[in-house]
């Protein structure tokens, strides 16, 4: 097939690619795409017209869509890092080896688009002419695909004239895998049961088939912006990071940046986009899901959120818990898996009181009572991060914004306090090693159990995870202490006896931030323990909240026996990690013993 690139690139060894491609694949036609408002209509309208999308009444320019059943999220089990060498994947990643991997995706690939438009999308990974930023093609038999891109990252031409420049982008090669035959129609959605997500970290290249859902499919998300980004990162002495970004303004006008990590529901989201609801305080989102980080000129390290939209959890989503996110998906939002109501809206579970009658993310009948849950638990909304009411102005500033704190934060009962300081970079990463989390009914495993999921990065880190702490560690031996991120623990689940939450979390923990600001600026002091630096009594802003004292000083407790059972647990979790486990986190794992004991 003779595909037409003038006017589109004459970069030679993209073209050469993608009609290696077009070879390989067999698509009945091809489009380049060019990013344009008039190209997004027109796949919005396709995919209405097949019936994939139902517009919304209730939302100018946003559509209502559902998945197949087997194809709601992504497949941690069919995952690959094909690393030239396995112990650079490390214990937490599946590894195959490159080569033989090829030979199983050349021939799942050979043909798989046939009776397909093949879609080819330049697009860049943060703001165009930023140092920080990546640019991507991604090669997709999928419509859907491409109108979540539309909205994900920047697309077009732009993206094509940074590859004409410097010559680099990272290819992604992506199908459903279910070709057509002359005449046939196929599924609504498109899928196959035998699903590859595939990444070569030498060559940075993403091969992904089988899925047409979310980061599977979206190939700039968790592929690009993580997984080969932080071998990327690994190579050249900088950081991508599962993390939020959000801008910090006191009273007196003085501006700090933070970035935070958090595991599945642990309210990364909500944080993202948190309202101050303090007197003369103003917080801004940069970004809510990922952040590339490396060294100004001023020796401090500054980030970018690579990303140009939001993929959130639609389950939990309401006035309540993130006012912010509900205002964001009043228009050009694209819905997947959540519940349609009957008249053309959409609805999941916490959003409001149910409906007298639905219909489900399965395209069923549903009335209120019955025990099924209307929407998929790991429903989304893709909609464009500048419509948040708190969206930062610094969200396209190609040199990124200082960074002056790093948070982490699980899911825990008991054990960690509200929050605390670690004392130095080397605690900080030892910190986000420990990252833990205990699981909700919404993911797959025992409720309560804990998850270790260190620096919520267990899913997405591109390379071995022992070698992945010591690079962090390395990051912080380039800089001094008084120059790099202040970094800080928070647990906003503590609960007490009856299983209630003691701490009231959502728009509340703006008063942490505030805290937490003081120290970066050394407005206030804190008090050495032994599991951190904490606040000194008043420090956190209580006021107006019926916290009672002994409430408040369960909130910073340290229960040195379960402390003591907690270094045991990872002293053993550490053990996964062999030869790879630098000896900085060692040291921090025996000073705490030390310390609580």
């Amino acid at each position: 097939m003779d595909v037409d690139f003038k006017n589109w690139t004459n970069h030679a060894k993209l073209i050469s690619w993608i009609k290696e491609m077009v070879a390989l694949c067999g698509p009945k036609e091809v489009h380049l795409c060019d990013g344009s408002e008039e190209e997004y209509k027109s796949m919005c309208d396709l995919l209405v017209k097949e019936g994939v999308f139902v517009p919304l009444a209730k939302r100018e320019n946003s559509f209502w869509c559902a998945s197949d059943p087997s194809d709601v999220a992504r497949v941690e089990d069919r995952t690959f890092i094909c690393s030239e060498k396995e112990k650079d994947a490390g214990p937490t990643n599946h590894w195959e080896d490159p080569k033989k991997m090829k030979e199983i995706l050349l021939k799942l690939f050979d043909g798989c688009m046939q009776g397909r438009t093949m879609y080819v999308i330049p697009y860049s990974m943060g703001p165009y002419g930023s140092s920080l930023s990546l640019v991507g093609i991604e090669i997709t038999d999928s419509p859907y695909v491409v109108a979540n891109m539309h909205i994900m990252a920047r697309m077009g031409k732009k993206a094509l004239d940074v590859i004409q420049s410097d010559g680099e982008f990272v290819p992604g090669i992506h199908s459903v895998g279910c070709p057509l035959k002359e005449g046939e129609k196929g599924p609504l959605w498109p899928c196959n049961e035998n699903k590859y997500i595939v990444h070569f970290p030498e060559e940075r290249s993403i091969w992904s088939y089988g899925s047409g859902y979310g980061g599977n499919a979206l190939l700039g998300k968790k592929c690009l912006a993580l997984r080969i980004a932080s071998a990327k990162a690994r190579d050249e002495g900088w950081l991508a990071e599962h993390m939020l970004i959000l801008g910090i303004t006191n009273p007196e006008g003085e501006k700090k940046y933070f970035c935070a990590a958090f595991p599945s529901a642990c309210g990364k989201t909500n944080l993202a986009m948190i309202d101050a609801e303090l007197p003369g305080w103003k917080i801004e989102c940069v970004g809510d899901d990922i952040a590339w980080m490396k060294f100004g000129k001023d020796g401090r390290l500054h980030a970018i959120n690579p990303e140009n939209g939001f993929f959130g959890v639609a389950p939990g989503t309401s006035m309540d818990s993130n006012p912010n996110a509900i205002k964001t998906i009043a228009k050009n939002t694209i819905f997947t898996n959540v519940a349609l109501t009957d008249d053309k809206d959409v609805w999941w579970e916490g959003l409001s009181e149910a409906p007298e009658h639905l219909t489900t993310w399965k395209k069923e009948s549903w009335t209120k009572g019955s025990d099924e849950k209307p929407a998929h638990p790991n429903s989304r909304f893709t909609t464009p991060a500048k419509q948040c009411p708190v969206a930062s102005s610094e969200m396209d500033n190609p040199d990124g914004v200082p960074i002056s704190g790093i948070i982490f934060g699980g899911r825990r009962a008991s054990l960690e306090p509200l929050v605390y300081e670690a004392f130095s970079w080397q605690h900080g990463t030892f910190l986000g090693a420990c990252l833990s989390s205990e699981m909700t009914a919404a993911a797959k495993g025992t409720v309560g159990k804990l998850r270790h999921d260190p620096f919520a990065m267990l899913p997405f880190c591109g390379y071995n995870m022992g070698d992945y702490f010591g690079h962090w560690l390395d990051v912080g031996a380039k800089s001094t202490e008084d120059k790099l991120p202040k970094v800080f623990h928070v647990n906003w689940f503590q609960k007490d006896e009856s299983g209630k939450f003691i701490w009231p979390g959502f728009l509340e923990n703006a008063r942490v931030l505030k805290w937490m600001f003081d120290r970066s600026t050394g407005k206030v002091e804190a008090d050495k323990k032994s599991i951190g630096l904490f606040p000194k009594k008043g420090d956190v802003d209580f006021s107006g909240l019926s916290l009672s004292d002994e409430v408040q000083e369960k909130l910073f407790a340290i229960d040195t026996a379960a402390w003591k059972k907690e270094v045991e647990g990872l002293k053993e979790y550490f053990e996964t990690f062999k030869d790879s486990l630098p000896d900085g986190i060692k040291a921090e794992l025996k000073n705490l013993e030390e310390r609580i004991s």
